[in-house]
């Protein structure tokens, strides 16, 4: 003969918020209800420093010296 007020009153006051599909915003549930945008905030800001550090990195072998003269050879070509 209850309500469903009271039921979820009483769930609630034994179990707590996190039983709730939808919990009610208090103070006990700030970091329930910030979290999932706090993860994508910190995932953001991760994946900016990963690719700024990764674009100032070199990529490959440096040039030995046979390609280095063909290099040279190619970009400055003797005058005609």
């Amino acid at each position: 003969g209850d309500t469903d007020r009271q039921v979820l009153d009483y769930i609630v006051s034994r179990y707590g918020e996190f039983v709730l599909l939808k919990p009610r915003l208090s103070e006990k549930t700030y970091i329930l209800w910030g979290a999932p945008i706090a993860l994508f905030v910190v995932g953001g800001l991760a994946l900016v420093v990963y690719a700024r550090r990764r674009a100032g990195k070199p990529t490959g072998k440096p040039l030995s010296d046979e390609e280095e003269a063909r290099l040279a050879e190619l970009l400055n070509p003797p005058d005609s």
